[in-house]
């Protein structure tokens, strides 16, 4: 992952703290970040994704103005700003205490699921939005949607609300002392017991606050409340309806041998930074637990990484990444399982987690295919390594509809040109032939599970003897030689969808002449 010069600073100050913290703890020591050794005032001002995952027992101050995803994923540890923080403060918090003196962003401690947060200003949109448990106390104003889709938890504002607090509450409470426009969908309101406002006296008196018995309090409207369901994603047809057809002249004799690995380099460096002996990574929810070690191929797992494995991380990974960074090569943030962020906050996800890793370990973004165009313009606005594009889509894709719009989508952002990765995933396990499809596409290996009946008898046996008798018969020396011009549609309707010459008609169709 390339920097510039905030991101670098960022970087670093939590590489300097995650240094700092062990000897801290040991001593039971005050970290200050921002003060001079005379006493003397220095603040960090703009510092993003920093200061996460801190572990119990550890203890922060910092003084600045700081940026976004400041605290987020504390495990345990207290942090205290003398400054304000742009969006998702806290957000993810496991538990620990976070206290800010001044103002903060949009959606402070989102999805939060414990511990304590105390805001001594104001704060943004979407305050508590997906909170899960633990107390948050805003001393000044909230803006609009309060505690949206809140699941637990306490969430105390001193001050008023904008419009829609409440809007999709599934549980906890919203004590609001100030004034309170109707609730939004999904939330009632009603006034507060004598009991709560005695229970929430031992939280606000040391903090010189108090509530009045005027105070109002929203819940969920019913307790039957319904989740929205993701649209299942999955592909309705994979590579079959490819083929693959010799286009050089002279076949390699069975005898000479064929390369079937390719490199993985990351951008602006010629240094190989992962080899993969054949042109598939592994998907698998666990690494080197596994006891079989797959041939040494590479995988794409969730935890317990081995050298040469890259770690997938959604919302329910962020807390203990810190526990494989270390352990992997590389990192793949997955833009379907995280809630929607925005650039700056997906950056500030990106300090944070591959301040644990490696300086050679690669970063990759993940979603799918049909939002391939923004998963590119984010890997070269961010300067990340590459993408991981999973081919299953609403509905059920095919595959090889989705080989057009990535190569459109490269093309337009030039990831070919500045050697940027892209990798395919799918459901099942790759055959010989959906490697060679993904190479010959532009793309620079594909994902998938491995099956489990008898996978390493025919991985070792067909899939790569195969692999290897498709490209002696294509001419193929190497999967570098692997291009377009192998491949052909073996039916009408994959011409028309694909691009792909039809078998036998030798041209595109016409609607992909321009091509």
């Amino acid at each position: 992952m390339a920097m510039r010069e905030q991101t670098a600073r960022s970087f670093k100050l939590n590489r300097e703290i995650a240094r700092m913290l062990p000897e801290a703890i040991e001593k039971d020591r005050l970290i200050k970040i921002g003060y001079g050794s005379g006493g003397d005032t220095k603040p960090r001002d703009g510092d993003f994704g920093v200061i996460t995952h801190l572990p119990p027992q550890s203890r922060v101050l910092v003084l600045g103005n700081l940026g976004e995803c400041v605290g987020s994923m504390n495990r345990g540890g207290t942090l205290n700003i003398e400054g304000s923080c742009e969006s998702m403060l806290a957000s993810f918090q496991l538990d620990g205490r976070i206290v800010v003196e001044r103002d903060v962003g949009n959606r402070l401690a989102m999805n939060m699921k414990g511990g304590s947060v105390v805001v001594m200003g104001s704060a943004g949109d979407e305050a508590c939005a997906g909170m899960y448990g633990g107390t948050v106390v805003i001393r000044g104003q909230a803006s609009s949607m309060t505690g949206a889709g809140m699941r637990g938890g306490t969430l105390v504002v001193m001050g008023s609300v904008g419009i829609n607090p409440g809007m999709g509450m599934r549980g906890g409470r919203i004590i609001i002392a100030g004034s309170c426009p109707p609730p939004g969908e999904g939330a009632k309101m009603r006034s507060i017991s004598s009991k709560e406002v005695n229970e929430m006296s031992e939280i606000l008196e040391p903090l010189g606050l108090s509530l009045e018995d005027d105070a109002l309090v929203l819940i969920p409207e019913s307790a039957e409340t319904f989740d929205s369901v993701t649209p299942k994603r999955w592909i309705s047809e994979g590579f079959e309806s490819i083929g693959i057809y010799p286009s050089a002249s002279e076949r390699i004799a069975m005898h000479s041998s064929v390369d079937t690995s390719i490199d993985i380099i990351p951008v602006g460096s010629d240094e190989v930074s992962l080899g993969l002996k054949i042109p598939w990574m592994i998907r698998s929810d666990r690494g080197h637990s596994d006891d079989t070690n797959h041939n040494g191929i590479s995988r794409m797992v969730e935890s317990d990484p081995s050298e040469g494995d890259l770690v997938i991380v959604g919302e329910g990974g962020l807390i203990d990444f810190p526990n494989y960074g270390k352990k992997c090569s590389g990192i793949v943030l997955d833009l379907q399982n995280l809630p929607p962020l925005n650039d700056a906050e997906i950056e500030a996800l990106l300090v944070s987690l591959t301040s644990h890793l490696d300086d050679t370990s690669l970063v990759f973004l993940r979603d799918g295919v049909d939002r391939v165009e923004g998963l590119f313009r984010l890997v070269v606005d961010l300067d990340l390594d590459g993408a991981v594009i999973g081919l299953s889509t609403p509905g059920g894709g095919k595959s090889a509809a989705a080989l057009p719009r990535i190569g459109l989508a490269s093309r337009a952002m030039g990831l070919d040109v500045q050697r940027r990765i892209i990798a395919i995933e799918i459901e099942k396990e790759p055959s010989a032939e959906d490697m060679i499809i993904t190479r010959a596409s532009g793309c620079s290996f594909i994902i998938g599970p491995f099956g489990k009946e008898n996978g390493e008898i025919r991985l070792q046996n067909e899939t790569i003897p195969k692999l290897i008798g498709i490209m002696k018969e294509a001419g193929l020396h190497s999967m570098d030689n692997v291009g377009r011009r192998i491949l052909r549609a073996k039916d009408m309707e994959t011409a028309a969808i694909s691009g792909l010459r039809l078998v036998g008609f030798e041209r595109p169709l016409p609607m992909w002449l321009g091509n």
